[in-house]
Order: structure tokens, then C-alpha cells, then sequence
């Protein structure tokens, strides 16, 4: 009976070292081939495709060949309207800032009272003198008569002459007072110089007129214009009359015509100002800064989707896909924008399959599965 056991244990100890061994050997089988199952012979890594995505190809078009630039849009021409007599009240103001006014339009008063009086006395001292040149005349005439029969000597008819000479002088001074004071009855009122739109007003009621104060800013037929900065290596590009178009408050177009391109430019920007003038009834005002372009003409544009442009680290992007459905991440150099579409300047043959959308979540070498819609 011990016998038995005995033999029946050693063939158990024997089995378990058969299992263990095998056990160890698998263990570094598995070991050797990174841990996975080894291949058999003539099987292959299965690539599995990271997207689906829909192909397009790049598309010639006829665009409109324009030129950037930005700039402030300024009055065409500004007066500055200020009073004509000073030392003087004011005592009403009749525009506001935006007000637009006629040629000859009063915009403010000034108080005349101490005019009128000025006027009433200038006038009483020309009646004056009137009188009293009327007199030297016939005074000098009698004299002159009766000298003629020898009642008066040459050196007291001589004196009567001089003394109607000194009285028509004294009347003819006189008679400027007058017309002075005439005159600056007259500028008692404020008057608009031409037609246009008031862009600024410091005139108030009660202030002293002063020599040279400004009391309005008129923009001269309310004409506005804009002074594009271009570039100096483009100015050559523009010629007057060329057609502008900028960017109005509310995102509108606001077109104008080119009037003249500035004959020399700026020594520390280098940039040069192109002068367009604005249409009366457009949406921006003096003081704004607006963008704008020139055109320029059309030329053919090699144009893709928007939508399969990626931006990388500062730079443009489309994924081209090659024969075996692999993509290769290819570097652009983009221009002309309009609509969905954006022009490719650098970079894209035209018979190339781009995919159309989705390419930000590719990375270069991808195998991708097209899908219908590919073109």
C-alpha cells in the first residue's frame, strides 16, 4: 500500500514539472515578442483608417484684384468761423454740432445795441459836417466874388479856400466813420461762409467776441474724404479715379473715387497717402478710422473651401491624398478672400484631391476612407 503511494506521488511530481516547464517556456516566448502573440508566418499589421472625409479639388476663378489699406476719414476741407468784431456779447446761437447749413445761414448773434449806437453817431457827425462843408463852400464862393471887385484881399479869399478844402476833408472822414460802423453793424450776425454740415461749435451765449476766436468748424460742402497709408512699393498701382470700397460703422460698403495719390511719403513709415473722396450721403463720419481696398482689376485665382484650410502654428495648411488614401499635410501660402472660398497662392498644384473638411483632426501620413461626394 505504501508502495503505491509512493509511485503515485512521484508521477504527480513528475507531471507538475512538465506543466511548469512549459509554463516558463511560453513566459519567455511572450517575453521576446514584446509581449504580444507571435505572428505567423505571411500575416501582416491590419491599418485601420482614421477619418472618413469627402475629397475636392482646387477651382480657377475670375476675382477682382484689390489692395488693402487703412486710414482715418477726414473732412475735405474745414473752415473756421469765427466773429469779425470783438468785444462784443453774444446773445444767441442758432446751429448745433450736425446742423447742415446754407451759404449766408446766420449760426449765432451778436448783441448790436452798442453797435446801433455807435452807427447813430457816426451818422449825426456826418450831418454835421455835412453843414459845415456846405458853409466853407459858400463862404469860400462870396470870398472869391467880392475879391474879384476888391473888397477882399487875395491873402483872406486864399484862407476861405483852405477852410472848404479842410471841411470837405473833415466830411469824407467822417463819412468812413459812417460806412465803418455800417460795416460792423453788418457782422453783428455770424454768417455759414458756404453750404456744409457744422463740426464743431464753441460759441455760448453771453461769452466776449475776441480777434481771431473760433466760435464754429463748417466741413466745406460736407465733403469727407479718406487717406488711405499704402505702402510705398504699391503706390505706383493707383492712379486717380480708380474705384474704392471701405468698411462703413455698421459693416455697409462705402465706395468713393481716387482723387490723388500723395507725390512723396512718409520717412519713417514709408507709407505714402492715397486721398479718396467719399460720396455725400455715405454712413462715415469725419474722425473715424475705417479698412478699405483698391481695385485694381481681375485676375484668375486658384481657390479652395475655407473649410479645408488648417491653421498650425501661424501657418496655412490643406492634406493632400495620394493614391493609397494617405494624406500628406502640405504647407500653403494664402491671398484673396470672398465668400466660403479663399485663393491659394503658393503651395497647390491644380489637379491636387484635398480633403474638403474635417482636416484639423488629421495628422500627416493618415490612411483616411473616402466617402461618397468625393470629387
Amino acid at each position: 500500500m505504501n508502495s503505491r503511494w509512493r509511485e503515485w506521488l512521484s508521477g504527480k511530481r513528475r507531471f507538475l514539472v512538465v506543466i511548469a516547464s512549459v509554463a516558463v517556456l511560453a513566459g519567455v516566448l511572450l517575453s521576446a515578442n514584446g509581449g504580444k502573440p507571435a505572428l505567423t508566418e505571411g500575416s501582416k499589421p491590419a491599418s485601420r483608417p482614421a477619418l472618413s472625409v469627402t475629397l475636392t479639388a482646387p477651382q480657377s476663378l475670375d476675382w477682382p484684384q484689390t489692395l488693402s489699406a487703412n486710414g482715418n476719414v477726414v473732412a475735405w476741407q474745414e473752415a473756421v468761423i469765427g466773429p469779425e468784431i470783438s468785444n462784443y456779447r453774444i446773445n444767441e446761437v442758432r446751429v448745433e454740432v450736425g446742423d447742415t447749413v446754407r451759404k449766408g445761414q446766420v449760426l449765432a448773434r451778436i448783441a448790436s445795441d452798442t453797435v446801433a449806437s455807435e452807427l447813430a453817431e457816426a451818422k449825426a457827425a456826418v450831418a454835421e459836417l455835412e453843414a459845415s462843408a456846405q458853409e466853407a463852400r459858400a463862404n469860400a464862393r462870396r470870398a472869391g466874388e467880392l475879391r474879384e471887385k476888391g473888397f477882399y484881399s487875395p491873402q483872406l479869399a486864399t484862407q476861405y479856400q483852405t477852410g472848404e478844402q479842410t471841411s470837405s476833408a473833415r466830411l469824407a472822414a467822417g463819412r468812413a466813420r459812417l460806412a465803418a460802423a455800417e460795416v460792423k453793424m453788418s457782422k453783428t450776425g455770424v454768417l455759414a461762409p458756404d453750404d456744409g454740415v457744422i463740426s464743431a461749435r464753441t460759441a455760448t451765449v453771453g461769452s466776449l467776441t475776441q480777434t481771431g476766436q473760433e466760435l464754429f468748424r463748417l466741413i466745406r460742402g460736407g465733403r469727407l474724404e479718406w487717406r488711405a497709408e499704402v505702402a510705398s512699393a504699391d503706390l505706383a498701382r493707383l492712379q486717380p479715379g480708380m474705384t474704392a470700397h471701405l468698411a462703413g460703422p455698421g459693416g455697409e460698403r462705402v465706395s468713393g473715387k481716387v482723387r490723388s495719390v500723395a507725390p512723396s511719403v512718409d520717412p519713417t513709415t514709408r507709407n505714402g497717402l492715397v486721398y479718396v473722396d467719399l460720396q455725400p450721403d455715405s454712413t462715415v463720419k469725419a474722425g473715424m478710422f475705417a479698412r478699405g481696398s483698391f481695385e485694381l482689376g481681375r485676375a484668375a485665382a486658384l481657390t479652395v473651401p475655407q473649410a479645408a484650410l488648417v491653421l498650425r502654428e501661424g501657418f496655412a495648411y490643406v492634406f493632400r491624398v495620394d493614391a493609397e488614401d494617405r494624406v500628406v499635410q502640405t504647407k500653403v501660402v494664402t491671398g484673396r478672400r470672398e465668400g466660403d472660398r479663399i485663393e491659394i497662392v503658393e503651395g497647390l498644384q491644380p489637379d491636387a484631391r484635398i480633403v474638403a473638411s474635417g482636416a484639423g483632426f488629421l495628422a500627416d501620413g493618415d490612411i483616411v476612407r473616402v466617402v461618397a461626394g468625393a470629387q
